[in-house]
């Protein structure tokens, strides 16, 4: 079952003069996958499923080479939960959207799609997300039950369908969330910082490739969040 299973690519997303960056990244993606026009099923739970978010990803898709896109909308109470599973069972691959984490991934709970999303990727579903969505689709993530607390700080779990820690857009503040989750962890995890209009590309095994952007990475040692060498970008073929 393992040689069926393909990398996961990690995306910030691009701002400004980064978007260049993403539409190369994704054509580099759907190359490898090796689908001519794959068909993409759109998870937006993290947005709420905002028509307006999926128009615009759709549009960037589409230019890069990508075929039928289509929403698998779950956020509503009402939603066709069959109709959703449907539409990721048939696509070519996933895609999960930016937004929120923890509401993101509130849905997907609430909606029983956790398991059913990790089984689709094991069965061999290729899986990539951007900004929040490349967060939801790693191991876990941190919330502040009080945001005035700093020792109210929990980890909560994400869909661990790529084996990595990884925070999106964040080098303006130099990574404090991802510190911090880094800091409750055990000795020895490693997390990664993906800025604007870089990517990780995770393996099956947890290898990690940067794409696109230097890729800050960090590591608990002793309790201490220490940084690393970064993670120079491999060339795209």
């Amino acid at each position: 079952m393992t040689d069926k299973i393909k990398p996961v690519y990690l995306l910030a997303g691009g701002r400004g003069g980064n978007r260049s960056k993403e539409g190369i990244i994704l054509q580099a993606m759907f190359r490898e996958y090796g689908i001519p026009s794959p068909s993409v099923a759109y998870v937006g739970t993290a947005s709420g499923d905002s028509k307006m978010f999926f128009g615009f990803i759709t549009g960037a898709f589409k230019k890069a080479g990508a075929g039928k896109v289509t929403h698998a909308v779950m956020t509503p109470k009402k939603a066709d939960m069959k109709k959703a599973g449907d539409i990721l069972e048939s696509a070519d691959i996933i895609f999960v959207s930016g937004g929120d984490v923890e509401a993101g991934m509130d849905v997907l709970k609430q909606k029983s799609m956790v398991k059913f999303l990790g089984d689709l990727y094991r069965q061999g579903k290729p899986f990539f997300g951007i900004s929040a969505g490349s967060i939801m689709l790693a191991r876990e993530w941190i919330r502040w039950p009080d945001p005035d607390d700093d020792s109210t700080a929990e980890i909560f779990p994400c869909l661990d369908i790529a084996p990595v820690i990884c925070d999106t857009h964040a080098e303006d503040d130099d990574w404090e969330e991802l510190k911090a989750l880094l800091a409750l962890e055990k000795e020895g995890t490693r997390g990664y910082g993906i800025p604007s209009g870089g990517t990780i590309k995770v393996y099956p095994h947890g290898k990690v490739e940067a794409l696109g952007d230097v890729i800050p990475q960090y590591i608990n040692r002793g309790g201490k969040v220490i940084r690393l060498d970064d993670l120079v970008p491999v060339e795209l073929t």
